[in-house]
């Protein structure tokens, strides 16, 4: 038996090695992350205690390779060729590892969550990839990469293996059978019909401390198998109470719609302001970093209650022409089969004998957006290729804003009317280099150095003789996390909506309720063209718009604001982790109502 024994007994301490290495990795997540995410002491032992379920799964799933090679060891006499597989397989795991802890910890920073499947749409273009860093930075963590690996495999191959063939191997079998089980209800977390999930080591109100709780490897597993089919869906109820609590939240025909244009055919530039939420501007109180915006809310139209959809540009730029929501797990944009069947403001106006142009400084192939705006009735694009060596490399993403901005001031002059044009920004983005230095912050900084261009090329559009039909929309893409705001604040997905140019009748401040999805159907409702293709588009300024609200998603959950207030509620944890609403059941459940008919039109196309 003691051969037996001898082989339990090895598994065992790999196992119980595998759980301190993951233990040892949460808490170099947190002391890596604590300048902008300060704990305490006693935040470590509730990390490490709450997220002990997780690793013990995960590990689990690591060792299921040694336990077969223990089980051929029972019956094969070349155990030294053994040990040199289970020694190889501890090598290949210990670089996993390392890769996961280190761009688990990496990553957070600029996504606010786990590590999960989407990082893996950065392979096809891995410039874009290193775009926000240096290559110091790269290098620096290759370097930590390959330190850690070292350690842990050395860590796991100290093995000093030297069993026999046993002549009791049945019984051996019989044991290694009888673990199996086991095993199974191990990884599975238990016998109850709840599986193992991110959602279960959740315990504080403090979402930095839920996520660091989680194991970076289990969290990208777990995603894997959500986007195995590019769709999630959600069903939390019956389809006709689905029906029933949605029925009347999205009119789409406008009634005693209050006009606000001198024409019905402006010429129309909208433009995504990369990243530039709320708390860059008047909303979140602050009028220094982006002057020229506040100024120009003073001059027109100025949607001050507006909510970003998403968290993300692919989805935003989809939320902002199609007028279609977004989803915590899947990105429409990256599945042309579904988001060609979307309408377009870009398609529908040009039925209308519009002349339409996108224009994006940076890679227009990154995450299928060409596709997706090509699709969508852009007849003509200008992106980072169509610019000079020097001009693609003036920021680490492409083309820098004030020499796209000069584009677009070019396109005004030149393009037949009437006009759409689409701009993307794009440097009030990581690295945030910015060839400006108002601010030590160089978040602040970046923003300010897009107010500035804003400025400049409104104050030539000025100048010319198409301002006076000229409509010129702005809002941000998304919102971003920024110092201790995150999807908990809602302030972080608060984003100005402005309307300027010429062909606005009188300066306007517009306190309704709404999303950046509205765009769609209330600008063309202002034309005097039909919304009803845009489904999950509202008019704000029509009466039929009698329930104003506000719905964002994010990776894994999502908010919904309303006259009571707002909600946050995740998908993991399944429960509410923040708000103020006066009626947070409600809201939970207006939201989940929501989900399961988006996914369910999704599903369909």
């Amino acid at each position: 038996m003691k051969g037996i024994i001898g082989r339990f007994q090895l598994m065992l301490g790999d196992y119980i090695k595998m759980i301190g290495i993951f233990i040892a990795a949460k808490v170099c997540f947190m002391l890596a992350l604590r300048s902008n995410h300060p704990f305490e002491g006693a935040d470590v032992w509730q990390v490490v205690k709450h997220g002990l379920s997780l690793d013990l799964s995960t590990a689990l799933y690591l060792t299921i390779v040694p336990f077969l090679v223990m089980a051929v060891s029972v019956w094969w006499k070349r155990t030294e060729v053994l040990r040199k597989v289970l020694n190889g397989y501890y090598a290949v795991v210990a670089f996993i590892l390392a890769l996961a802890f280190v761009a688990d910890t990496s990553l957070y920073p600029f996504w606010g969550f786990k590590l999960d499947a989407s990082c893996l749409q950065f392979l096809s273009t891995p410039g874009d990839a290193f775009a926000s860093v240096s290559i110091g930075y790269i290098v620096w963590r290759v370097v930590i990469i390959a330190v850690v690996t070292t350690v842990i495999a050395v860590l796991m191959m100290r093995h000093r293996w030297h069993f026999k063939v046993t002549c009791r191997r049945w019984i051996a079998m019989l044991l290694m059978v009888a673990t199996v089980p086991l095993m199974v209800i191990g990884i599975r977390g238990g016998l109850d019909e709840s599986t193992t999930n991110i959602g279960q080591v959740y315990f504080s109100q403090n979402q930095f401390l839920n996520h660091a709780a989680v194991n970076p490897v289990f969290s990208f597993l777990a995603s894997m198998e959500r986007t195995a089919s590019d769709q999630t869906d959600y069903h939390y109820m019956d389809d006709e109470t689905c029906e029933k609590l949605t029925a009347q939240l999205f009119p789409t025909t406008s009634t005693d719609t209050d006009s606000l244009l001198t024409t019905q055919r402006p010429d129309i530039i909208v433009i995504l302001l990369e990243s530039a939420g709320g708390e860059f501007t008047d909303i979140g109180g602050r009028t220094d970093i982006m002057p020229n915006l506040c100024r120009l809310t003073r001059e027109g139209i100025y949607f001050d209650n507006c909510y970003a959809n998403s968290w993300r540009t692919d989805r935003g730029t989809l939320c902002t022409w199609s007028g279609y929501p977004s989803f915590p797990t899947t990105s429409v944009m990256k599945m042309p089969a579904k988001s060609r069947s979307l309408p377009n403001m870009a398609a529908t106006l040009a039925r209308q004998g519009y002349n339409t142009h996108y224009l994006y400084g940076g890679d227009i192939n990154f995450t299928n957006m060409r596709s997706y705006l090509v699709g969508g009735g852009f007849s003509q694009l200008t992106w980072k290729a169509d610019y000079s060596q020097e001009e693609q490399q003036s920021a680490e993403w492409g083309v820098r804003d004030d020499i796209t901005f000069e584009t677009l001031r070019q396109l005004t002059d030149t393009m037949a009317r009437p006009y759409l044009i689409g701009y993307s920004t794009l440097s009030s983005h990581e690295p945030w280099d910015v060839p400006v230095h108002r601010f030590d912050d160089k978040v602040l900084n970046a923003f300010y150095y897009l107010d500035q261009c804003i400025g400049q090329f409104i104050a030539q559009l000025k100048q010319s003789p198409r301002w006076k039909n000229t409509l010129v929309v702005m809002l941000p893409d998304h919102g971003i996390n920024y110092k201790d705001i995150d999807e908990t604040h809602q302030v972080r997905n608060h984003i100005p909506m402005l309307w300027v140019g010429g062909a606005v009748k009188t300066p306007k401040r517009i306190s309704k309720l709404c999303n950046q999805t509205d765009l769609a159907a209330t600008l063309l409702a202002q034309l005097g063209i039909d919304h009803a293709d845009f489904g999950f588009s509202r008019d704000v300024l029509s009466n039929s718009y009698s329930y104003p609200f506000a719905y964002h998603t994010y990776n894994n959950g999502f908010s919904l604001v309303d006259s009571t207030g707002y909600v946050v509620y995740d998908l993991n944890s399944e429960k509410v982790i923040a708000g103020n609403s006066t009626d947070k059941e409600r809201l939970v459940r207006m939201g989940k109502a929501l989900l399961q008919k988006t996914s369910a039109d999704l599903k369909k196309r």
